[in-house]
């Protein structure tokens, strides 16, 4: 099997004490993370060839984000080095009805100063079968987006599968261009879209016909009509998914997701995430369980898509952004034994 190659920023990550908000921490929990390199590691866990790519700057706190991600059997050869900072994410974790807040300082941070000639994707893609990125990426320069582009083009052009996880933060896009301008272009050259209700409508302008998200309560029928117009303006597209996150309070959401492969919406069992340790990353677990089942299961949509729900809601009883779960856990829970007793 050939390698998956992702690409984007991966940040350091300053996370308040247990519930403490900013104005109340002396402290912060230090890790790293970011959409792509999360997806890279739950893929590595699951025991696939995996490479992140990025540009980080020549310092101690890019070594010790690069040599964690090696510990995890990453792949990050193609790293490339230079720009004079990492990006910095701030993180206040919520409690039953205050949300989670994130902080993002990650201006003039190395990957932002790239150019589309800086990366070899000829060489990158070499023995690769499938290439990955989000939204998150085109958002953070003019320069990023275009290499992100770039890539694209040359993984289309040689038969290298193509996800996107549409990933819309409106705090990022700030270089004059907005996200329905640059990502429609791009997910024209994907094979499997995830995103849920909001990235749709503000990267791609598309809307469920009916939803009631302050009810706390998902259908995954309601986003049949986005799932088929995606496939009806980006000819491309095989798969489009959605994750079903239902919100309770902020320690306890219902969890799910659908698939939609243009004939037939699959739907994940229902998860009840009652104490969520730290959903940041969830997304990213999801995208990652669900390339490893779409590689692993074949043409099993079903076990594909039931892999990546559980797969990412084990995620959120884990601290930090990656997810560090093995396939046998998943397969566990994808069976039914949601009880976590020890295991002995």
């Amino acid at each position: 099997m050939g390698k998956v190659i992702t690409f984007g920023e991966i940040m350091l990550r300053l996370a308040t004490p247990d519930y403490l908000r900013f104005g109340q921490a002396g402290t912060f929990n230090v890790n790293f993370g970011g959409g792509e390199a999360n997806v890279a590691v739950s893929i590595a866990n699951y025991g696939k060839d995996v490479k992140f790519v990025t540009r980080l700057p020549e310092n101690d706190i890019a070594d010790a984000a690069i040599q964690e991600l090696r510990g995890f059997g990453v792949d990050t050869s193609d790293i490339l080095r230079g720009g004079e900072r990492m990006g910095i994410y701030f993180l206040e974790t919520g409690a039953v009805s205050r949300p989670s807040k994130v902080i993002y300082d990650r201006a003039y941070s190395a990957i932002s100063q790239i150019t589309p000639d800086m990366f070899d994707w000829d060489k990158i893609f070499e023995d690769a079968e499938w290439f990955h990125w989000t939204g998150i990426t085109p958002a953070i320069s003019k320069g990023a987006a275009e290499t992100c582009l770039k890539a694209i083009k040359i993984a289309n052009a040689k038969g290298i599968s193509v996800s996107t996880d549409l990933n819309y933060r409106k705090n990022l896009w700030k270089y004059g261009k907005t996200a329905m301008e640059v990502m429609p272009e791009m997910v024209s050259g994907c094979d499997v879209v995830l995103g849920n209700e909001e990235d749709a409508a503000m990267a791609l302008g598309i809307t469920p016909e009916k939803m009631d998200l302050k009810s706390g309560k998902v259908s995954g029928e309601d986003y049949l009509s986005v799932s088929q117009e995606i496939m009806n303006r980006f000819p491309k597209c095989k798969l489009v998914i959605t994750t079903l996150r239902g919100s309770v309070s902020a320690n306890h959401n219902s969890w799910s997701g659908v698939l939609y492969d243009g004939k037939k919406l699959y739907e994940a069992p229902t998860y009840q995430i009652t104490n969520i340790v730290d959903r940041v990353g969830g997304g990213d677990s999801f995208m990652g369980g669900l390339i490893y089942g779409l590689l692993t299961y074949a043409d099993d949509f079903q076990k594909a898509l039931d892999f990546a729900v559980a797969a990412s809601c084990l995620k959120q009883t884990i601290y930090g952004d990656y997810n560090r779960v093995t396939v046998s856990e998943v397969e566990k829970l994808m069976n039914g034994d949601a009880s976590g007793r020890v295991v002995r």
